[in-house]
């Protein structure tokens, strides 16, 4: 027995006996190698890069005189730049040049390349999902951290750092410490106007965003599998929120249903075949995991935030906590954010004005989402002092949001479907919230100055920042009938 063998052995003393979880599975079929008293070398099945972290990558590459190993495995797009307005026109002279970069890079290294304002083109996380690039039984990177969204399919999913890019560039492969596994059940049917984004701010206000760190997430449980492949994809995007490494989602039959004639699944017999082994990714019955935990459904109503972490959250129909209800030693950090938001202990944010609205993000920026935003404004009219930035994933979005009709009912609204794009979710592009401002958003960080300098961030649900848009305040969306 070697000396890696030997502490497997002391981690999962019934090694051969108790099963192994959805993780596990993924994990030990594509080790390349264990290194002793050092990381597993982990083969990854699908790389994707953008503009903002490959750069660097590429250089390393091209100085140590290496080609791309397999570059039919590796998918690249700007996101992070791209306006959202009518021109998507780069004035930023840095931004431009990541993108430019980007382009040349993929045509010297010979990898694909989907280029702004192609129909291909979108966020990274929204875009690999919906064309079947990201698979179940799949380990999948990025340089990003919300890379996290592809495991929603049964992948292992994992942002990395820039050399780790390199690393897949010129290998296939990337030197990772395995993960601990834990389990987050919830249990039950969740309320009207509850969505997968209030389930994990909810769990991430119970557990703190540092709750899972060290950890890979398995989501499981009848809540879970209820959830459309929107939600789980949702729902996985904000693993990372809580510290966790990665989060994953069995495939099932809702699964297959998503994946099914996407452009690049599997077509005719290899897709059945495909589905065949497919069926087998989910944890054993008596598979055991470091930590596990269980949520019931129906304790969780729609959330906000108050503060600068996203687990610094409440429900909307609540009051923030008094200064009382905070240990001693984190009083300060829960003032110092209350300071920045311009918010009080115990003050009840329902019913607060807004300036911006936000729509979109690989977080919450897929049909699904549209849908349910057009279904609280419908007939209604924007509130005259807010802005709104509706913004699709990728450009299928967009196409589906106008096939459907969804466009139309949101400029009745007095509301503009813009192109797609990151936009609001960071203050990488045009779409910045100026100092000061409250936006209510979709996206998944609300960190000091992370949608403009001196911008405020609430995060919510499509529903809720839709409720909100049209009343020009926070707003409750199961007190606006649908």
């Amino acid at each position: 027995m070697n000396k890696s063998e030997s502490k497997a052995n002391k981690r999962f003393p019934l090694k051969g006996v108790r099963g192994s979880s959805l993780f596990d599975k993924i994990w030990d079929k594509h080790v390349v190698q264990n290194v002793d008293d050092g990381p597993t070398q982990l083969y990854i099945d699908r790389l994707y890069a953008h503009e903002v972290t490959s750069p660097q990558a590429f250089d390393t590459l091209r100085d140590k005189g290496i080609k791309a190993f397999r570059p039919d495995h590796i998918v690249a797009m700007p996101d992070h730049n791209t306006p959202s307005d009518q021109q998507q026109r780069i004035d930023d002279p840095v931004g431009r040049k990541q993108v430019e970069t980007l382009a040349a890079n993929c045509k010297e290294f010979g990898i694909r390349h989907f280029a702004m304002g192609t129909k291909d083109n979108g966020i990274i996380h929204v875009v690999g999902p919906e064309k079947a690039l990201s698979l179940p039984g799949m380990t999948i990177v990025c340089g990003d951290s919300h890379t996290s969204t592809h495991g929603a399919v049964g992948a292992i999913a994992m942002g990395i750092g820039t050399s780790e890019v390199a690393q897949v560039l010129a290998s296939q492969c990337i030197l990772q410490q395995k993960p601990k596994t834990m389990r987050i059940n919830i249990e039950g049917q969740l309320q009207p106007g509850v969505t997968a984004k209030d389930v994990a701010l909810y769990i991430m206000a119970q557990m703190t965003t540092s709750g899972a760190t060290g950890y890979a997430v398995e989501y499981a449980g009848s809540t879970i599998r209820s959830m459309s492949m929107e939600g789980r994809l949702t729902l996985s995007n904000l693993s990372i929120e809580m510290g966790s490494r990665a989060g994953i989602i069995a495939p099932d039959e809702t699964t297959f249903a998503y994946l099914k004639g996407r452009e690049y699944a599997p077509k005719g017999e290899a897709w059945d075949k495909a589905v065949e082994e497919w069926r087998k990714l989910k944890s054993d019955d008596d598979a055991v995991f470091d930590k596990e935990v269980t949520y019931r459904a129906e304790d969780i109503k729609p959330r906000i935030t108050y503060g600068t972490n996203p687990g610094a959250g409440i429900a909307i129909d609540e009051c923030i906590p008094s200064l009382e209800s905070i240990p001693e030693a984190d009083r300060a950090q829960f003032l110092a954010q209350l300071d920045y938001m311009q918010f009080k202990p115990g003050q009840k944010l329902e019913g607060t004005p807004v300036d911006y609205c936000f729509l979109g993000a690989c977080t919450n920026g897929r049909i699904e989402d549209f849908r349910a935003f057009a279904s609280i404004v419908k007939g209604r009219k924007k509130a005259e002092n807010v802005v709104a930035w509706l913004v699709p994933g990728s450009w299928l979005v967009r196409q589906q949001i106008i096939d459907e009709g969804i466009d139309k009912v949101l400029e009745e609204a007095g509301f503009e479907l813009r192109l797609p794009s990151c936009s609001s979710c960071l203050a990488m592009n045009p779409d910045k919230v100026p100092a000061g401002k409250l936006s209510i958003s979709t996206s998944n960080r609300n960190f000091v100055g992370r949608q403009g300098p001196g911008a405020r961030t609430v995060l919510a649900s499509p529903l809720v920042v839709a409720a909100s848009a049209i009343t020009g305040v926070i707003t409750d969306p199961r007190k606006v009938k649908i």
